[in-house]
């Protein structure tokens, strides 16, 4: 009786790690997909984009401000 427990222990616990194993890998795979990371890489250069035209904004507006301090008298 006690092998065939320890049997259906080891087979149960096989089966539930071969599982575990085959949704981790398909999540993996999924991760470096061509299409994920060409989605990725898109949305980083939008945010860098992004970036640079709010400090280049930013830029434009602190040389305003300069300009019309010097300018008064």
């Amino acid at each position: 009786m006690r092998r065939l427990f320890w049997l259906a222990a080891g087979l149960g616990a096989g089966v539930a790690g071969a599982v575990l194993t085959a949704r981790f890998a398909r999540r993996q795979a999924n991760k470096v997909a061509p299409a994920t990371l060409a989605r990725e890489a898109r949305g980083g250069l939008m945010d860098l984009a992004k970036l640079v035209s709010e400090s280049l904004a930013e830029g434009r507006e602190a040389m305003r401000e300069r300009e019309e301090e010097l300018r008064r008298p």
